[in-house]
């Protein structure tokens, strides 16, 4: 798989937040409450980080401004909806070329049932997550939206059995030093949230 200039440009300005956004203890034990549970309150927040309730909403906006914090949304239920089926394909395209890279990529997020979407490395170059009614409705958008296409050369279809995915990403960097308050001693222990929390925080890898 080859890389594209949007992409290193891309790769570029995730490097530069990495580098121009410094980040405390007390930053990083926000954005695990808030990934944990994003419905917790600005009051909540500052009483279990030990921050007067002005300052900590300061640090949630200053967070969510640099993008650390990069939106908040609500788990549904799939059934609920009327998702009785998921499925994985895995596409590999004919060329790897930026039209072709570009004409799928929009494509694929075009079609309802696109779930996620990602561009990998390896035999295939796209991995498309559907939610569809039935294995009738898998059949039908795996025939219409993908073989179809001309950018398509091979693809695969793996159902999902089951999906399990963790609330937090892991934290590779070292909390910064800074002259403000730290953490309360008993907040580096872990606070408890509930696994039946559905509202999450999106974090910046």
């Amino acid at each position: 798989m080859i890389a594209f200039d949007g992409e290193a440009r891309q790769s570029n300005r995730l490097q530069d937040m990495a580098e121009n956004t410094t980040l405390d203890r007390i930053d990083f034990e926000i954005v695990r409450l808030l990934q944990n549970d994003a419905r917790l309150s600005n009051k909540e927040i500052a009483a279990r980080v030990g921050l007067a309730p002005s300052t900590c909403l300061g640090r949630v906006r200053r967070l969510t401004g640099e993008r650390v914090l990069r939106g908040f949304h609500a788990e549904a239920e799939p059934r609920a909806l009327g998702i009785g089926l998921q499925a994985l394909l895995f596409v590999r395209l004919a060329r790897h070329s930026r039209r072709q890279v570009e004409a799928f990529r929009a494509h694929a997020l075009s079609l309802r049932e696109t779930v996620a979407l990602y561009h990998v490395g390896g035999r295939h170059d796209f991995l498309v997550h559907l939610a569809v009614r039935d294995a009738d409705h898998l059949r039908d958008i795996a025939l219409e939206g993908f073989t179809t296409r001309r950018e398509v050369a091979h693809l695969e279809t793996h159902l999902l059995f089951e999906r399990i995915s963790k609330p937090e990403l892991p934290q590779w960097v070292a909390p910064a030093s800074r002259a403000r308050a730290s953490l309360p001693r008993d907040v580096t222990r872990r606070s408890g949230v509930g696994r039946g929390a559905r509202a999450r925080a999106r974090v910046e890898p």
